[in-house]
């Protein structure tokens, strides 16, 4: 990906631990690496097709003039937010925040806080077995689209199909969407289940019945295992339900351990 870096920006503020640092201010440096694709912008020349890169820097020094937080990783991290929210071209920031002026008591030239935010794609899927069906998975779709650290690009259509791991109950109504989100995963985890809890879910039964059933199927191509959450979901090869839906909105998209798409998935599990 391209990169266009706004390099050792000045901007007197007010952070800090001391109350002192809050009240009287000091100087910071900035570093701005911004990730986008500039080559529309290169071929026409055309400034609307790239980030204006003194806009940004006007942008920098009004955001964190306005907010005094005490820790230099709060700044970088609201401003990568910040960043990323503001100018829709821009996939990843980095954001490196020196504090010259640190009140130490030693000598040193400064000290500084880096970190690299930016957009992910995840796929979600959607299912619910009780009560309004649709109602809640359109509810599920709209809150994640209302929050500012989400995007949601494509729904699939919604299909009915017989409940899955031997319990008896209602057939479910099951979907799946993509979601461009800045959530790491486990935060991402914690908001579906925010969503599920405000939509009366009970995790009662395992495979039992539920008003609203949320799971993370991919995330970019990563690929992890902790107690609460497994990526690649361990089963979507062998949900018709996953599949389907999957197919529809990304059926390009690869497993990254099976290494097949999932239009290759679904036709492999038909076949079986």
């Amino acid at each position: 990906m391209d990169r266009i870096t706004i390099r050792n920006l000045e901007v007197f503020a007010n952070h800090g631990v001391f109350p002192e640092e809050n009240a009287l201010g000091q100087k910071f440096v900035f570093t701005i690496t911004m990730h986008l694709n500039t080559r529309r912008a290169g071929q026409n020349d055309e400034l609307t097709a790239s980030i204006h890169y003194g806009e940004v820097s006007h942008f920098v020094q009004r955001f964190v003039q306005e907010h005094t937080w005490k820790l230099l990783e709060t700044v970088a991290e609201r401003l990568a937010e910040a960043l990323l929210l503001e100018y829709p071209l821009m996939e990843q920031v980095d954001v490196e925040v020196q504090k010259p002026w640190a009140p130490i008591g030693l000598p040193l030239e400064t000290v500084s806080v880096a970190i690299t935010r930016g957009w992910h794609t995840a796929y979600i899927a959607l299912g619910s077995n009780l009560g309004d069906k649709r109602a809640y998975l359109d509810g599920a779709v709209r809150q994640l689209g209302e929050r500012s650290d989400c995007r949601v690009i494509r729904v699939s259509d919604y299909l009915i199909t017989a409940p899955y791991g031997g319990v008896e109950q209602d057939d479910f109504l099951n979907g799946a969407l993509e979601l461009k989100t800045l959530l790491p995963p486990e935060e991402l985890l914690h908001r579906l289940h925010e969503i599920e809890a405000a939509a009366g879910r009970e995790r009662l039964i395992h495979w039992g019945p539920r008003t609203l059933d949320l799971d993370i199927l991919l995330y970019d191509d990563v690929v992890l295992d902790s107690p609460d959450l497994h990526i690649p979901h361990r089963e979507m090869a062998l949900r018709d339900f996953v599949l389907i839906p999957m197919a529809q909105i990304a059926p390009w998209k690869r497993h990254p351990l099976l290494r097949r798409t999932m239009a290759e998935l679904l036709e492999a599990l038909r076949k079986n």
